[in-house]
């Protein structure tokens, strides 16, 4: 099978890469590289440049190459921004999502897995998060995700797309050759692995009197190859689950502080840490039930145990310090 990898030069979209090559998929990718790195896609896919908001560059890549399914991960997913230029978001998230799905349409490809987010959830209203959990995304990014989840399900009834939706909770690690590097970095181990690559860089810890056991955010982490394996399955799994949506997470919580102790263990080095007060809408603690994934995808988390996430990034970022 041939399979499109849109975004597939971001951080999570080259390791799902990775994982299907490992399982002798041809793999093509289009990434516009607004994000994504071009030595992060792996030689023996083929590469190309192009936005899926660019009607003629797309139907080009489905003309020329024959596509048997798509692996959809192409989005901003900036949170914050997404608060400050929602156009954007819905442009590229929604918008454009629309012009891949009728492209397809066009060339008779009707299989798909979505990379959703637990931002579709906002604040829990009960731990665990479930599958079946409220959807009241907080921001914008999340709003987009999940009017693309119900935008598959009217593409599935109306067209016969079939789709299986993954909601990441938090991807971390990194594979044996490919990690994470975005500009700018908001995400938690990163920045504290390169404050531990630079001690005179602190790191930021916002409020300390949370309802955890040590007083700060509660978050869950699950490895990126946990993650890319997770959409092969579901890929193999398609015709049977259709229209499903499964959490990608550990189902384990680590607290802030437990994150930089295991960054400072891991790299032998001192963070500083400035304290700083609580952020406004942030939830004490955010913890996945990934037990439908393991059910019906047979999904297993082979590397999501804090040390091995921290100690894979740890390795890549040392390897490539300024990224690729």
């Amino acid at each position: 099978m041939r399979i499109l990898v849109t975004g597939g030069a971001g951080y999570v979209g080259s390791i799902v890469t990775e994982g299907l090559l490992s399982k002798d998929y041809k793999v093509v990718v289009i990434d516009n590289l607004h994000e994504g790195h071009k030595e992060a896609v792996l030689p023996q896919a083929t590469f190309i440049r192009a936005d899926i908001g660019d009607d003629q560059a797309l139907s080009e890549v489905f003309s020329h190459f024959d596509i048997d399914a798509v692996m959809h991960m192409a989005a901003d997913s900036l949170v914050e921004i997404s608060m400050t230029d929602p156009q954007r978001y819905f442009q590229n998230n929604v918008i454009n999502g629309i012009n891949l799905l009728n492209t397809m349409l066009k060339h008779n490809v009707k299989k798909l897995i979505f990379s959703s987010s637990a931002a579709i959830y906002g604040e829990p209203q009960s731990i665990p998060i479930t599958e079946d959990h409220p959807q009241l995304p907080l921001n914008a990014y999340g709003e987009t995700k999940i009017m693309f989840e119900k935008i598959l399900k009217w593409y599935g009834k109306a067209y016969g797309i079939k789709s299986i939706s993954l909601r990441y909770f938090n991807a971390a690690g990194a594979s044996d050759c490919l990690g994470e590097d975005h500009q700018p970095e908001t995400h938690l181990i990163p920045n504290v692995l390169k404050a531990a690559l630079d001690n005179n860089r602190p790191i930021h810890v916002f409020g300390t009197d949370y309802p955890t056991k040590d007083g700060t955010c509660v978050r869950d982490y699950v490895h990126v190859r946990d993650i890319a394996q997770a959409h092969v399955l579901a890929l193999s799994k398609l015709d049977n689950l259709s229209g499903k949506a499964y959490n990608l997470g550990s189902g384990k919580g680590y607290s802030v502080l437990e994150v930089v102790r295991e960054v400072a263990r891991v790299s032998g080095n001192d963070i500083p840490i400035e304290y700083s007060p609580k952020r406004a809408g942030d939830p004490a603690v955010l913890l996945a039930s990934s037990s439908r994934a393991r059910s019906e995808l047979g999904w297993e988390q082979k590397f999501s145990k804090l040390d091995v996430i921290v100690g894979s990034a740890w390795k890549w970022i040392v390897e490539h310090p300024k990224g690729y």
